[in-house]
């Protein structure tokens, strides 16, 4: 099967996520797309993130009713930080006859450079690109734009969790960048209203 994996925080999953999956899975025949929620991703390691229970059950919730995205809790349960590069190693072993696809936003795909071992996470799986707003492509190092598969005429969506973090007072401008389901588990447990 052709896996999409689709990594991050998720802190919250909102609808940005939602259409880069849905992008990828479409523009490059995937079969399924796994949300992989990072419980201590090495980029926030002391700051303040929402506890790792419930942002993987906000992704849970985000991607219930959709047949071909699925959660996948790998690096929910590793200790320490979640380094993409192991967790792919992890995703051969364990499910060798798939091909995984790495999803990640033009953002990301600047800073690919700065991340632990890309060299082999280049070997070991295919990166598509979403193009996000504001991005300037002419940033990409060369060193990896030539293993950059894009989304050609994607939409682009200027979302982010940071956003949604700030306005969490405004409900009716989260309704619509988070899924019901999410919106509701957000008010039950009051988070981000610190």
């Amino acid at each position: 099967m052709r896996i999409g994996i689709l990594g991050g925080t998720f802190d919250p999953i909102h609808i940005g996520h939602l259409l880069m999956a849905e992008q990828a899975l479409q523009a490059y025949q995937l079969n399924e797309v796994w949300f992989i929620p990072a419980a201590t991703p090495p980029h926030k390691i002391g700051r303040s993130i929402t506890a790792a229970h419930h942002r993987l059950e906000m992704v849970r919730l985000a991607v219930l009713e959709h047949p071909q995205f699925r959660v996948n809790e790998l690096e929910y349960h590793r200790p320490g930080p979640s380094y993409t590069v192991e967790t792919i190693e992890n995703l051969h072993s364990i499910y060798s006859e798939n091909d995984f696809f790495l999803i990640i936003g033009a953002d990301t795909v600047i800073d690919l450079p700065n991340w632990y071992k890309i060299e082999k996470i280049l070997q070991m799986t295919q990166v598509i690109g979403i193009h996000r707003p504001g991005v300037d492509l002419s940033k990409i190092s060369p060193s990896v734009a030539p293993a950059i598969r894009w989304v050609e005429q994607g939409i682009e969506i200027n979302i982010s969790s940071s956003f949604i973090r700030k306005h969490i007072h405004n409900s009716r401008v989260l309704r619509y960048v988070v899924s019901e389901r999410v919106y509701q588990y957000m008010k039950e447990y009051s988070l981000y209203e610190d």
